[in-house]
């Protein structure tokens, strides 16, 4: 157990301890694809979510319209005051088409969809995603709890051990020594600091009030984690974020390789932080930065081998600087801003989305 602080605000479960929050102010998203559908770690989040109370719950859902009529079904057995935004559903993708919206679809555009909804209905909105098997309701109270104080913005962190091994792959082995490297070539730079300061910063777990939720530029993919916090350095800052102690998490695990691997993560993940600390004044050495990337991130190596060793895991140094050979592969400039705008900066509304996405889940249920 430790209690040390960060350049944010670092609350820690030192005793177990769940804080009061306004639940019943605010609204909970749980991004899902067709492959939660009945799952046993989504059940157990809906179902703590039942014990919850919230103000509501919004499930951003992709899936194949077959696969919607029986979510709906699924989702409507549980106690809770529910919609669903069918993210993909053909009337939501004209809706965005007409304000020229549509493009990438991914998690990212889910979820800002689902703050839109959350937001223009709730005074706090929570994020988190429907994979974990160790989740608790508590979760959602510690995310909540100090939005209700002073501050805006909170992400949780939390170990990633399993089965005698250490995951949380992409954080440890890409993030983590990426923002290191820039680090230390932009010591002065703040952005730099602040993304350094998160124990986790790739957890898909988070809260903001609604007037941050509407403030927010969204990437559309895998980069909108670091996405979000590269604009929630610039509307909170330092002194209106804290992280969250949230324990020891099991999660979902994915392949190296593969159209949804850590590999392809990896690149919305580089072109995500590498926009963020561009639109903060931080300009990189692209040339040069792969080579620092690998430095950083075999110092990292070496440093959780000695950490494994010292707990009793396995440790593979070399399927781990494999990986670090593989997402040097995405250290590239970010290209073209494709991010979705702030809600308070949109020309359509949540309730326009919300509409069409009903629209589309009544079209399946008749058979329309």
């Amino acid at each position: 157990m430790e209690y040390g602080q960060e350049r944010i605000a670092t609350l820690h479960d030192l005793a177990g301890h769940v804080p009061d929050a306004p639940t019943d102010r605010a609204a909970v998203v749980v991004p899902m694809t067709e492959r939660e559908y009945a799952g046993l770690a989504a059940e157990r989040v809906l179902s703590a979510l039942e014990t919850l109370a919230p103000g509501e719950v919004v499930v951003p859902l992709r899936a194949p319209a077959g696969k919607v009529g029986d979510f709906r079904e699924w989702l409507s057995g549980f106690d809770l005051p529910l919609s669903v935004v069918w993210c993909n559903g053909p009337g939501v993708s004209d809706l965005l088409d007409g304000h020229g919206l549509n493009g990438d679809a991914g998690k990212g555009r889910d979820v800002w969809l689902a703050l839109g909804v959350a937001a223009a209905r709730r005074e706090y909105v929570v994020v988190h995603d429907a994979d974990a098997e160790t989740y608790e309701s508590a979760d959602v109270a510690r995310l909540l709890s100090p939005l209700a104080g002073d501050y805006e913005f909170t992400k949780g962190y939390y170990a990633r051990v399993e089965n005698g091994r250490l995951y949380g792959r992409l954080c440890r082995l890409f993030y983590a020594p990426l923002v290191r490297a820039l680090a230390d070539a932009h010591p002065d730079a703040a952005v730099l600091d602040y993304l350094a300061a998160f124990r986790y910063a790739l957890a898909g777990e988070f809260g903001l009030t609604a007037d941050l939720a509407r403030s927010l530029r969204v990437e559309r993919n895998w980069g909108l984690e670091v996405g979000t916090l590269g604009e929630a350095f610039g509307h909170a800052g330092f002194e209106k974020t804290a992280q969250v102690d949230l324990g020891r998490y099991e999660h979902d695990h994915r392949a190296v390789s593969g159209p949804t691997g850590l590999s392809d993560m990896s690149r919305h993940v580089g072109r995500a932080l590498l926009r963020a600390v561009e639109s903060h004044g931080v300009a990189p050495d692209y040339d040069s930065l792969p080579g620092r990337y690998r430095e950083a991130a075999d110092a990292f190596v070496e440093q959780y081998a000695a950490d494994a060793a010292f707990n009793g895991l396995d440790y593979d140094r070399g399927d781990e600087r494999a990986q670090v050979d593989t997402y040097a592969e995405a250290i590239r400039p970010p290209g073209e801003d494709r991010r979705l705008p702030a809600w308070r900066d949109a020309d359509l509304s949540p309730d326009e989305v919300l509409a069409a996405s009903r629209e589309d889940v009544a079209a399946v249920r008749d058979g329309r």
